[in-house]
């Protein structure tokens, strides 16, 4: 069909340089190890921190949901699609994030779309850190509120932007809790600290600290005890948790508020009986096998210093992301196929998705990795960094 020509140069281009992917089918659940191509291999590129995927008390949640609830639930939350289990699954939410209410939406991304185009106008601002996640910059081209972009976790940046914006109805800052390609933690002790001292809201995507920092895993607001003092909370059900689904934990009015206005809640049908169940059964996991958070953490303090010790650069990062800096996009993906051919799947990344010259391969290791299957994925890093000159 004519008319994709252009399309067809770009992604011709892509290849030239290198940095053109296909999708990577598994042909297993999503394990310490899984198959691809017919092969198994160390799993180094999931977000399933806590192995929750396949944790056997959500899966019998979910099947029981369905053989009592059905497939799916027929209607947006508005009008008919609203079950009795999605509102209790919402008031448990909220008691462990330590909120007055919480809201689940389809995902992370449309909850940063929902939250963001909704409760801001003309008369306010938002402020952002400028490595935020894509769903928060799409967020805020949604809204027609003022923009200020403060430099990466810069306080003074930050500072200068709140008495630049005094002028608006309301400012809210938002930032990352953990950034996803660099691992590191947005520094919220001093952000919610220069955001009172301004009168300024504070919103927390907590994507990548959900299930990972804090009590039990409630987020980095928790890990820094500034429960009460931060405005908006945005976590995901998709990554720790191990299902689907993004939520926002905040008050009582914000619910109500984007329950009426909220764009991506009023349009989108409401989450399965399955996923529902075991996202509530999520929770009960975390409060009950801690376990899970103490192995994450041990095995990322390992193989993180294992990477380090093999000359790797890993950049800044404090979690379980650990970023394998290589700079050139064609060969970060060089080595992501080396790996794989040598038994480890850990995925390339390269420009849109962090900025030129940043390529990485980034890995992330989960509470499910033995110490001998990320002994073999460092032996692998290592022979496929010395062929590609990297180490």
């Amino acid at each position: 069909m004519k008319g994709f020509e252009y399309l067809e140069e770009e992604l011709q281009g892509m290849k030239e340089d290198g940095v053109f992917r296909s999708l990577v089918p598994l042909q297993s659940d999503q394990g310490a190890k899984v198959k691809i191509g017919g092969k198994e291999v160390i799993q180094l590129s999931s977000n399933n921190y806590l192995g929750l995927t396949t944790h056997p008390k959500m899966k019998l949640e979910a099947v029981r949901a369905v053989d009592q609830y059905g497939a799916g639930t027929g209607s947006v939350r508005t009008i008919a699609g609203t079950f009795s289990m999605h509102e209790e699954f919402e008031k448990k939410l909220a008691e462990f994030k330590h909120t007055e209410a919480t809201l689940v939406l389809q995902s992370g991304f449309t909850a940063n779309q929902a939250i963001l185009s909704s409760i801001l106008t003309k008369e306010d601002v938002v402020i952002s850190d400028e490595l935020n996640h894509a769903s928060i910059i799409d967020g805020i081209r949604l809204t027609k509120a003022g923009r200020k972009i403060y430099k990466h976790v810069d306080m003074k940046s930050l500072e200068d932007a709140l008495k630049e914006t005094q002028d608006y109805r309301k400012r809210l800052v938002v930032t990352d809790g953990v950034f996803s390609m660099d691992g590191n933690i947005a520094p919220l002790p001093e952000i919610v600290e220069l955001c009172e001292k301004y009168d300024a809201l504070v919103m927390v995507d907590d994507a990548h600290a959900s299930g990972v920092l804090g009590r039990n895993g409630r987020g980095t607001v928790d890990h820094f005890d500034l429960n009460g003092r931060v405005h908006i909370q945005v976590g995901t059900l998709s990554k720790a948790i191990g299902v689907l689904g993004g939520y926002i934990a905040s008050t009582q009015a914000v619910r109500d508020y984007l329950i009426h206005k909220g764009r991506p809640f009023l349009f989108s049908t409401s989450h399965p009986p399955a996923v529902t169940a075991a996202c509530s059964k999520a929770i009960d996991v975390l409060l009950e096998e801690p376990e899970r958070i103490d192995r994450l953490w041990d095995n990322t303090k390992y193989f993180k210093a294992g990477l380090e010790k093999l000359g790797f650069d890993t950049g800044k990062s404090d979690t379980p992301i650990t970023p394998v800096v290589i700079g050139d996009g064609a060969k970060a993906h060089q080595l992501s196929d080396k790996l794989l051919e040598y038994g480890v799947f850990a995925q390339g990344i390269a420009f849109p998705t962090v900025p030129k010259g940043k390529a990485r391969v980034r890995t992330i290791v989960t509470a499910d990795h033995t110490k001998e299957l990320l002994d073999e994925a460092l032996k692998a890093f290592e022979k496929a960094g010395k062929e590609l000159g990297i180490i």
